[in-house]
């Protein structure tokens, strides 16, 4: 740990002074603390560090991601240290893409797991990654992915990325964060990163939180004592005491009410739980994976997520893409289900038409790798011959397709609403009451937009 260098950019004394203390406890060395990314520049080009910790707010013209996205540019690490932030703010310290975030007040903890994380990706990233997926890149026929993924269909450039960064993190026995939308294929991917890692013989225990009263959550989540509250005949082990030595999968995460995401951090910092109407901690051993379909940034900075628990669970997040962002993918899917129901329905399989083809590769699937399974499930069941020849999309995908608004271009934008205060000045351009008036132009500098637009005055507003 001693070879690894640290430099703290942190314009607070006390909290850069508290930092340092910590790290230097723990065996690491601290090549400098600046104050600025003026003098954090020339700190970085005199000691060569290999992790900074970076404060994202500081004083002066130049920000804490200003720099973020200089050591991007230069790959050096870097994690980020934040108090309370706003959604934007959070939005433009996840682009620079860092590795970890770390919330004041520090806990010594939280900075120690947080930068083994980032050592090991660090690592990781710059010799694993390249090494895993030089084969693929030059079209070697190595297998690049361990036979665990073959369920994993596709071969779409987001999902070889997502697969590359799958590898990367499942050995590394950190928390993953996976983001995306329903159906998506957010649990395959939670299964995959345990089959890849070191629990793997131990017990994957899955949670759905959006499914859980909320009367039962902390019971079943926990486990209670005989007698902890009416009903409670027997004692029961929670899902984390399950888990100990494997894996828990909290799906839909962001569903949890904000008193149990408290209950789940402290299980997280301090490895260790109390059952409901229970007076002692039980150590528990366990990596998490949780996966939601909501925007979490928003959800936190309306008050429904805690920063604190984002902040661990985001240490290596995954975001699936949408069906839509990966058409290339859709007929490998399509014959892998077909092959699959057919198996299940005992009988042959059939050929799917180029016409039902060309129709599920121009569908939107606003529901996603499910609603495309479900949908070929059912196509298998009803056709009776060797050949797909129809589909049948439900009414609701379909709408949610059709009243998909193309994203119009700014010149579109601009002449419906130059055409829409035509209207309501009954076509007149000059004057008071006119068109250039309500618009805040130039009556000459409007004729000339009207007639670039190719806007007809008397059709336009009729």
């Amino acid at each position: 740990m001693t070879s690894t260098k640290l430099l703290i950019v942190e314009d607070q004394f006390i909290e850069a002074n508290n930092l340092q203390m910590i790290l230097v406890r723990a065996g690491y060395t601290v090549c400098g603390i600046a104050r600025s990314v003026t003098s954090a520049l020339g700190l970085i080009e005199k000691e060569t560090p290999d992790i900074v910790l970076l404060d994202i707010f500081l004083t002066g013209q130049q920000t804490g991601i200003d720099l973020a996205r200089i050591l991007q540019a230069r790959k050096i690490a870097f994690v980020f240290l934040s108090a309370n932030s706003n959604r934007e703010t959070l939005e433009a310290a996840k682009a620079t893409h860092p590795y970890g975030f770390l919330v004041k007040p520090f806990r010594e903890k939280d900075v120690l797991v947080t930068l083994e994380i980032a050592r090991y990706l660090h690592e990781n990233s710059t010799a694993s990654f390249l090494r895993n997926t030089a084969g693929l890149a030059k079209g070697k026929k190595e297998e690049p992915y361990p036979s665990v993924l073959e369920e994993i269909i596709g071969s779409s450039p987001k999902l070889l990325d997502l697969l590359a960064d799958l590898r990367i993190v499942a050995p590394a026995d950190t928390s993953v964060l996976i983001l995306g939308e329903s159906g998506t294929g957010k649990e395959k991917i939670a299964e995959s990163i345990h089959a890849l890692s070191a629990r793997k013989l131990r017990p994957l225990i899955k949670v759905n939180c959006a499914a859980l009263p909320a009367s039962l959550i902390e019971s079943t989540l926990f486990g209670h004592e005989k007698g902890a509250f009416t009903g409670a005949t027997e004692k029961r082990i929670g899902k984390f005491e399950q888990a100990s030595g494997g894996t828990l999968f909290l799906d839909e995460i962001g569903e949890l009410p904000v008193d149990l995401q408290s209950k789940i951090l402290r299980a997280l910092q301090e490895k260790e739980i109390e059952r409901v109407g229970g007076i002692k901690p039980i150590p528990v051993d366990i990596r998490i994976i949780a996966a939601t379909n909501r925007n979490l940034l928003k959800e936190m900075s309306e008050g429904r997520f805690r920063m604190d628990l984002y902040y661990r669970l985001h240490v290596f997040p995954l975001t699936l893409p949408p069906l839509r962002e990966r058409r290339e993918d859709i007929p490998a899917l399509v014959n892998y289900f077909v092959g699959l129901y057919s198996r299940k329905a005992g009988r042959n399989v059939p050929e799917v038409s180029a016409g039902v083809l060309s129709t599920l590769a121009a569908h939107d699937w606003p529901g996603n790798i499910r609603e495309l399974e479900h949908t070929i499930e059912r196509a298998v069941l009803l056709t009776r011959g060797n050949v797909i020849k129809d589909i049948y999309l439900s009414q609701h995908s379909r709408m949610q397709n059709d009243n998909a608004e193309r994203v119009k271009t700014m010149e579109e934008n601009e002449r419906d609403h130059i055409v829409a205060v035509l209207k309501k000045c009954n076509g007149k351009v000059f004057g008071s009451g006119g068109a250039a008036e309500l618009l805040g132009m130039n009556a000459s500098t409007l004729n000339s937009r009207i007639r670039k637009l190719g806007i007809e005055k008397n059709r336009g507003i009729s």
